[in-house]
């Protein structure tokens, strides 16, 4: 039986009070796999969507479909890891391994924190710099003082920071929405290459490969298993699967949404600039720069409004995930801001001695797919083991999807790895 939690904190309800608290019984459980999905469509997406649209127009439709498909499985098994145990990922991590382990663990993990928030928050830095013309170390304050209002609505609770989250995504989908409807794709070629896997060459093979490796983010792994430990609590079995079934419905729709955006990224870049004959937008500034002249200032206009909503949202998450990483692994917790201040020095010293900013994005990303194996293999070992899960134990079969889909991620991340570093 799951254990019951009966000192709940303020705000908290139990799966049986929140299925009655509403007449829509889905709405208490939504929330968690947004949060979760802004990794999904953060700035380095931008990045490789724009750059497989213009490159290959339609082709890779399919690679970001299929890499949707792997995000939820991955999800929804993390959210289930922190249902069933009421414990999150590095929790489990410093219970079931050594304190060396561990330890090794959490500086990997904070690494790969910190490199996510540098993209994240130099993501926001381009976009405002993009959209106002102010200058890119302005542009980081700005983006700084606007990530620290995010992260204050904790205070209020957890709905209030989902709600923003939420709107935010809303804002880079409804972006999107808007870029289509000036770029006027055909649809059908769409539809077509959505199940129709083909490459175009070797490149087409490598930018595949580049989009389903960046498909799991080693620090949402982490944040989703801890966003639902408690926050609504299952007091019997039957509670506990029946959360599990609604975390389910949240995990498709908010990864759907995630990978619809993502479409459409790839989709604007492939009737816009592959149309046009331009096959080599390297970099967001140039594809803000290129929109212009071909779709109008309202389309370069969206794309660097959702550029900033993208860092933004991303960039909170990224902060928040790195709460959950120390305070996991080695039982340590600093003020978020303390966190926010550290994690933006970096992208600072980036802005001030003139590093190229779109490369800095590229050089972490790889730096995060060092990260991926030592997040998501633990998460298939504790979800397969009944000790761990009792009765919200993997069967068999989800087991071995998952095993093959952590073996498929890892080893792409280690050949684009070995590409990007050759």
């Amino acid at each position: 039986m799951i254990a019951s939690r009966t000192e709940l904190p303020e705000g908290l309800r139990t799966v049986d009070e929140a299925l009655h608290r509403t007449r829509f019984r889905i709405l208490p459980f939504l929330g968690p796999a947004f949060i979760a999905c802004v990794a999904y469509i953060d700035p380095g997406n931008f990045a490789t969507n724009v750059a497989g649209g213009s490159r290959f127009g339609y082709r890779l439709v399919w690679v970001i479909v299929m890499a949707n498909l792997l995000a939820m499985l991955i999800q929804t098994l993390s959210a289930k890891l922190g249902i069933a145990t009421g414990r999150n990922l590095p929790e489990l991590c410093r219970e079931q391994f050594s304190r060396r382990t561990t330890v090794f663990l959490w500086l990997q993990a904070e690494a790969i924190a910190m490199a996510t928030d540098l993209a994240e928050f130099l993501g926001a830095a381009i976009g405002f710099h993009l959209l106002f013309g102010w200058g890119l170390f302005f542009s980081a304050l700005v983006s700084g003082v606007a990530a620290f209002l995010i992260l204050g609505l904790q205070r209020f609770g957890f709905r209030p920071f989902e709600a923003v989250i939420a709107v935010l995504v809303g804002v880079i989908g409804a972006c999107y929405v808007a870029e289509l409807t000036f770029a006027h794709p055909d649809y059908g070629a769409v539809l077509k290459h959505a199940v129709n896997p083909s490459f175009g060459g070797s490149e087409g093979v490598l930018l595949a490969v580049g989009i389903l490796g960046a498909t799991v983010m080693p620090h949402v792994i982490y944040l989703h298993s801890a966003l639902t430990q408690d926050r609504l609590v299952p007091e019997t079995d039957e509670d506990a699967q029946t959360l599990l079934r609604y975390t389910r419905v949240d995990v498709m729709i908010a990864m759907t949404i995630a990978g619809v955006i993502n479409v459409a990224m790839l989709v604007m870049a492939a009737s816009t600039f592959f149309k046009s004959g331009l096959l080599h937008i390297a970099s967001l500034d140039s594809a803000h720069r290129t929109l212009q002249p071909i779709l109008g200032s309202a389309s370069s206009a969206l794309f660097a409004l959702a550029l900033v909503a993208s860092g933004l949202s991303s960039s909170a998450v990224g902060t928040l995930a790195g709460q959950v990483v120390m305070q996991g692994f080695i039982r340590r917790q600093i003020p978020v801001t303390v966190r926010r201040l550290v994690t933006m020095i970096p992208a600072f010293v980036v802005i001030g001695i003139g590093v190229d900013p779109s490369r800095t994005l590229v050089i972490s990303q790889v730096v995060l797919s060092f990260g991926i194996p030592f997040a998501l293999i633990p998460l298939v070992v504790f979800t397969a083991r009944r000790d761990v899960m009792g009765p919200l134990v993997n069967r068999r079969l989800t087991t071995v999807a998952a095993s093959a889909v952590a073996a498929l991620i890892v080893a792409l991340n280690i050949f684009l790895l070995l590409q990007t570093l050759a």
